[in-house]
């Protein structure tokens, strides 16, 4: 039998089982998995195949380009379930899997017949001694030499944020349980905190089930695994806050303005690619285009950037790209083709990101125009964030008879009325329902209304989403309005992880709605009187590229904090310590994944069916309403953004490097 110990032998000299003990939250998710990926193709010397699952396949690829691996004498990268007859003794296999039944199934299957003269196995999360015990009894021609844990077991998407991949969670709510969901989603949870060296407090949303069990877990592997989070103690013990999706479902409906989360609701980016097949009149290389903040400068500098600010940024580049390729132009010595051979990579790589952003912009543009984004997208915004019924209604009938507003961005702005004004007995929501089938929405989408409702709904959130709930919520933000002004009209929504973070920040989030898990005695004891310094905010449901702007700046302005005190203490030392946040979801969210995932995940992962029936809404959902919502004057005001300028900016853009442009409406 094996013991439970950070150092285990299989049965046998030279098969050394470790865990590896690496970063922490000062490195960020992405160099964090990047620094295990390195250590496993560089711990083995000499050529070797690099086999990756499914999963790892994505993981690493976020990390680390094809060019960086084969640098360290990686002479192949292969796919476990991949089908091979041929032999290959002179090479040594290095696994970086997923410690699964069923990838352990095929190594031990590999191991029978060994295709490797070596095998170097490394697991992204915990193994368990069955899974060891499989690998030593079906390792009879002793080839494996090593069995490794590297936690790099999630999407490190940016600094900030992480993902698991899981489109759906549907499989987990209510009296549901997908065990397979639930698994992937606490391993995932466990790895993020042994790659960060972080045995945390933990708390979790008290008026969801999903949150209650994950806490309860994550603490129980805590508890059996002692010896494996036995990391150095801290006097603010470190802080794990689960939270449910449920609690906001408005950030996910909304159109995004800023350049990573527009990318992504408008086109999809999906491992750091975005798929631009569909795009009229896209060159073949620019058909799929990689958006990696590592080793794309201009992306990396403009990512969380508004549009209007980013059309000029990009006719920047433009500028200084031609400037820099005409500036080489002659060549009359030896030393003048030297030089520009020397400098020709430079450009050429330029020319790529030149031609990447300018097509991008080309299509984000397009897309824009052709549904008319941005007068959706202001009604959107006044929906989310200004309480105002009768403004409400006339906007969004506007907005519902315009044939040119896609069937899809009409079901979202009834979907935002909906959550906001549930409970005003004067609700347009019949009206609406009828308009939406007027226009062309299915009888299956239509029912998303009442299904969002009764997952996302004010009697499903703890929380004051809409700042509503009582007197001096609503006399606080008018304030804040006031005082800070519109200053973007498309950008004023603040997901409501903002509120959240300002409690914890201020030390005020409340115990009855986040209580901290006891009864575990390997949890760290709360330090309920002083805030904690690192923290990771894991959303059961999935998180938005809005949240993680969100959390990226809140990150900076404590560090802005902490730098302004120690320059205001004596001797520039400061005794303020700012707060680092890691935002985490079981996936990155878009408008068509949440849907997916309140009508049932029919799309994702789960199985479970929507549970309205009928070719529309119910209107039961409405009829129980309990009072009016007070109103409010709202009015949005004008802002200093005005996408409207890139239509200036789209021809010069797309001549100066040949990217077709076009008008052509899309649905």
């Amino acid at each position: 039998r094996l013991p439970s110990c950070a150092h285990r032998d299989c049965g046998r000299p030279g098969f050394p089982f470790r865990r590896a003990r690496t970063p922490n939250m000062d490195k960020g998710t992405a160099k964090t998995v990047r620094d295990y990926v390195t250590r496993v193709v560089t711990s083995v010397s000499g050529m070797k195949t690099l086999v990756l699952d499914r999963e790892t396949t994505a993981i690493v690829s976020m990390v680390c380009t094809q060019s960086q691996i084969l640098q360290h004498e990686v002479f192949l990268i292969d796919v476990l379930d991949s089908p091979h007859t041929d032999r290959m003794p002179h090479l040594k296999a290095v696994y970086f899997v997923r410690p699964t039944t069923e990838n352990v199934k095929q190594i031990c299957d590999a191991l029978r017949d060994p295709r490797y003269g070596e095998y170097h196995i490394f697991f992204t999360n915990i193994a368990t001694e069955k899974m060891i015990n499989a690998l030593a009894e079906a390792d009879h021609h002793e080839v494996i030499q090593q069995v490794q844990e590297m936690y790099g077991d999630y999407l490190a998407i940016n600094p900030e944020l992480f993902s698991l991949g899981v489109p759906s969670v549907a499989g987990l709510r209510g009296s549901k349980h997908d065990q397979a969901i639930f698994d992937r989603t606490w391993q995932g949870v466990a790895a993020i905190l042994l790659s960060m060296k972080i045995k945390p407090a933990i708390r979790y949303q008290s008026n969801s089930l999903a949150c209650e069990k994950l806490a309860a877990k994550v603490a129980g592997t805590i508890e059996h695994e002692a010896e494996l989070f036995a990391f150095r103690s801290r006097e603010l013990p470190p802080l794990l806050l689960i939270v449910d999706r449920c609690e906001d479902g408005v950030t996910p409906l909304l159109n995004q303005w800023t350049y990573q989360a527009m990318v992504h609701e408008l086109m999809g980016i999906s491992n750091s690619r975005v798929d631009m097949s569909g795009a009229p009149g896209v060159k073949d290389e620019m058909k799929e285009v990689v958006l990696s903040l590592d080793s794309d400068p201009f992306y990396a500098q403009n990512v969380f950037l508004n549009f209007g600010d980013l059309g000029a940024n990009v006719k920047t580049m433009v500028d200084e790209y031609q400037a820099k390729t005409h500036s080489t132009r002659k060549i009359d010595s030896i030393a003048d083709m030297q030089a520009f051979v020397e400098n020709y990579p430079e450009f050429r790589k330029m020319s790529g990101n030149v031609s990447k952003h300018v097509a991008l912009m080309s299509e984000l543009s397009r897309i824009v125009d052709a549904r008319q984004l941005m007068e959706v997208s202001q009604v959107e915004q006044e929906l989310a964030c200004n309480e105002d019924h009768a403004s409400a209604v006339q906007e969004v009938i506007n907005l519902l008879s315009n044939r040119a507003v896609a069937p899809n961005d009409k079901l979202r702005l009834v979907l935002l009325y909906a959550l906001r004004y549930e409970q005003n007995e004067a609700n347009a929501l019949h009206r609406f329902v009828d308009m939406l089938g007027a226009s062309g929405v299915p009888a299956d989408r239509v029912r998303l209304i009442p299904q969002l409702i009764e997952q996302c709904g004010s009697k499903m959130r703890a929380g004051d989403l809409f700042s509503n709930k009582s007197f001096f919520a609503v006399a606080k933000k008018q304030l804040q309005r006031g005082i800070k002004g519109v200053q973007n009209v498309y950008t004023q929504h603040q997901p409501y992880i903002a509120q959240t973070l300002e409690a914890l920040v201020k030390n005020k989030l409340p115990e009855a709605h986040y209580p901290y898990v006891s009864s575990y005695t390997q949890l760290p004891t709360p330090n309920r009187s002083r805030l904690p310094q690192e923290v990771i905010v894991f959303i059961f449901g999935g998180a938005t590229y809005e949240e993680a702007r969100y959390v990226a700046q809140f990150n900076e302005q404590q560090k802005q904090l902490a730098a302004g005190h120690a320059a205001g203490s004596s001797g520039g030392l400061s005794t303020l310590v700012p707060m680092k946040v890691i935002l985490g979801g079981t996936t990155v969210l878009d408008s068509a994944t949440f849907l997916n995932d309140v009508g049932g995940g029919r799309g994702g992962t789960s199985g479970v069916g929507a549970t309205a029936s009928g070719g529309g809404a119910q209107p039961t959902i409405y009829a129980a309403a309990v009072g009016a919502a007070s109103t409010a004057s709202g009015g949005g005001g004008g802002g200093a953004f005005d996408p409207r300028r890139l239509a200036a900016l789209a021809s010069p853009l797309t001549n100066a490097l040949g990217v077709t442009s076009s008008t052509s409406k899309t649905n």
